[in-house]
C-alpha cells in the first residue's frame, strides 16, 4: 500500500466493519443470555465481552509478529481508557444515575478484577521479571493465571437466571442465536488484522510514534464494538450487559497481553513495554475506579453529583490522552 490515502481508506472500511458487528453482538448476547440461562451479567462479563475484545486480540497477535510492541501495548492499555470513556458517555446519555441502578451490585467484583489485572500489568511493564521459557514470559503466566483466578471469584459473585426455552416468548431460537452471534464476531475477526496494517501505515507515512497512535486510533476503533454493544445493550434495557462487557473487556483486555505474547520474539511483551503504556494504566485504573464509585455511591448522592462524577471522566480521558503523547 503507498500514500496516506490508501491507509486511511482501509481504515475507515475496517472500522466500519467492527462497529456494525457490535450491535449483533448486544442484541444476540442477550437472546443467549435469556435461553441459556446464564445471566445478563455473566454473559456481558465472559461471552459479550470477549467477542467485543476480538479486534484487540488479532490486532495484537498481528502486531506482535510484526515486532510493534508500543503499538501492542498502546491498544490495550489505550482500550482499557476508552472503555471507560465509553461507560461514562452511555450512562450520561442513557440516565446517569439511573444507570447504575440497574447495574447489581456484585459487579463490583468484576470491576476489581479489571483493576487487579491492569494494575499487574503496570508492575510488570515497571518491574520487569526478566525470565521466558520457550516464547512465554514468567509475567504472562502471572496474568493468565490472574485472569483465572479473578474471573471464578467472579462467577461465583453474579447472579444467574433460569433458561427461557418457550417459543411463544418471541426470542429467536438458541441456534439462530448462536449463528448471527458467530457471524457478528466473524466480521469483527475479518477486519482486525486490516485496522492493524492500516494503522502501521499511518504511523509509518505520518512519523507519529506507534505508541500514541495505538492509544488514539487503533485503541479507539478496537473498542467500538464495545460502544456499539453498550449502546444496543442499554436501548434494550440490559444495562447489565453493558456494564460486564465494558469491564469484561478491560479484564481480558489484560489477558491479550499474555496470548499475544508467543508471537513476540524479542523477548516478553509486557515488559517491553515503556513509561508512556505505564502512564496509559494509571490513567485506565483511575478511571475505572471512578466507575467503581459511581456503583459503590448510587444510592448515596444526588443525580447531579453523580453526573458531575461522570464528566470529570472525560478530562481525565483527554489529560491521560496528552500525558501519552508527550511520553511518547
Amino acid at each position: 500500500m503507498n500514500g496516506l490515502v490508501p491507509a486511511l481508506l482501509l481504515f475507515v472500511a475496517s472500522a466500519a466493519l467492527v462497529i456494525a458487528s457490535g450491535a449483533y453482538l448486544a442484541r444476540y448476547g442477550d437472546v443467549l443470555a435469556a435461553r441459556l440461562g446464564w445471566g445478563r451479567v455473566w454473559v456481558g462479563t465472559i461471552l459479550v465481552s470477549v467477542a467485543t475484545s476480538l479486534p484487540e486480540l488479532l490486532t495484537n497477535i498481528t502486531v506482535a509478529t510484526r515486532d510493534q510492541p508500543d503499538l501492542a501495548g498502546g491498544d490495550i492499555l489505550g482500550s482499557n481508557m476508552v472503555n471507560m470513556l465509553v461507560l461514562a458517555s452511555v450512562a450520561l446519555l442513557f440516565g446517569g444515575r439511573r444507570f447504575f441502578h440497574q447495574v447489581v451490585p456484585e459487579q463490583r467484583w468484576l470491576v476489581l478484577a479489571a483493576l487487579s489485572l491492569t494494575a499487574l500489568a503496570i508492575v510488570l511493564i515497571a518491574l520487569p521479571i526478566g525470565l521466558d521459557v520457550v516464547s512465554v514470559g514468567l509475567s504472562s503466566v502471572l496474568i493468565l493465571g490472574t485472569y483465572l483466578g479473578a474471573m471464578r471469584l467472579v462467577y461465583v459473585a453474579l447472579p444467574t437466571s433460569q433458561p427461557v426455552e418457550d417459543a411463544a416468548d418471541g426470542l429467536p431460537s438458541l441456534r439462530k442465536a448462536w449463528t448471527l452471534f458467530g457471524l457478528a464476531s466473524l466480521g469483527v475477526v475479518v477486519a482486525a488484522p486490516w485496522l492493524a496494517f492500516s494503522v502501521e501505515e499511518i504511523a509509518e507515512i505520518t512519523g507519529l510514534a506507534t505508541s500514541f497512535l495505538g492509544v488514539i486510533a487503533i485503541a479507539m476503533v478496537t473498542s467500538m464494538p464495545e460502544v456499539s454493544t453498550s449502546v444496543a445493550a442499554i436501548r434494550l434495557g440490559a444495562s447489565d450487559l453493558a456494564f460486564g462487557n465494558l469491564y469484561g473487556s478491560c479484564a481480558f483486555n489484560i489477558l491479550i497481553l499474555a496470548l499475544a505474547d508467543p508471537f513476540y520474539r524479542e523477548g516478553v511483551l509486557v515488559e517491553a513495554l515503556g513509561r508512556e503504556h505505564i502512564a496509559a494504566g494509571l490513567i485506565a485504573v483511575l478511571l475505572m475506579a471512578l466507575g467503581l464509585a459511581q456503583v459503590m455511591a448510587r444510592a448515596r448522592v444526588r443525580e447531579a453529583l453523580s453526573n458531575a462524577g461522570l464528566a470529570v471522566m472525560v478530562p481525565v480521558y483527554v489529560a491521560g490522552v496528552y500525558l501519552v503523547f508527550v511520553l511518547a
